[in-house]
């Protein structure tokens, strides 16, 4: 079966609160990979003329443009982090630049996070294809890899999907902008 993979980096701050290691309760941060493969949900032979299921720019541009806009140099937060109030407060315009997770941000649930974002870019742009893989590679030699429904693995929210920004068809790394924590 074809797919097409394509990588690329960012850098990101996180921390741990509920990890088992003390030092990630301390915010730091990684040089991310996330690479990504991508096929046709009903894959048919190349037409003989063509020859692809999709061009590589058309596929990966709403990814990068997500990947470079919302994700490279944003922090990633636990959403029941203190340090979210901390931002809601003494820094409203960079509270908007913090990455809201169900529990730890860790690489395991980033990874599931980012695959069901791809997913619903996929689903919104071009629903003939869907990403079937995702890698996240936190470190040289530390990686998370998720394949099958993202479903599956994701924390059971008691909410709506249309209040979970990785099942939104848009750039949103949070519900920030639905005005859901009040800074005061």
């Amino acid at each position: 079966m074809l797919e097409l993979q394509f990588t690329r980096r960012f850098s990101m701050g996180h921390r741990l609160l509920s990890d088992a290691a003390p030092r990630c309760a301390i915010p730091h941060g990684h040089n991310e990979y996330v690479t990504v493969a991508i096929r046709a949900r009903n894959a048919t032979a190349l037409d003989g003329r063509r020859n692809m299921m999709a061009a590589f720019a058309d596929v990966k541009r709403r990814w990068h443009h997500f990947i470079d806009t919302q994700l490279d140099h944003a922090l990633q937060l636990g959403e029941g982090d203190d340090l979210l109030n901390w931002f809601a407060t003494h820094e409203p315009e960079n509270y908007r630049r913090i990455v809201v997770t169900p529990g730890d941000p860790t690489t395991e649930l980033m990874a599931a996070l980012l695959m069901a974002k791809i997913n619903s870019f996929l689903e919104a742009d071009m629903p003939e294809l869907v990403c079937h893989h995702l890698t996240l590679r936190e470190t040289e030699t530390n990686a998370v890899s998720i394949s099958g429904p993202v479903e599956d693995v994701l924390p059971k929210l008691d909410r709506p999907r249309s209040l979970c920004w990785w099942w939104r068809a848009d750039d949103t790394i949070s519900n920030a902008h639905l005005n859901l924590r009040d800074p005061d």
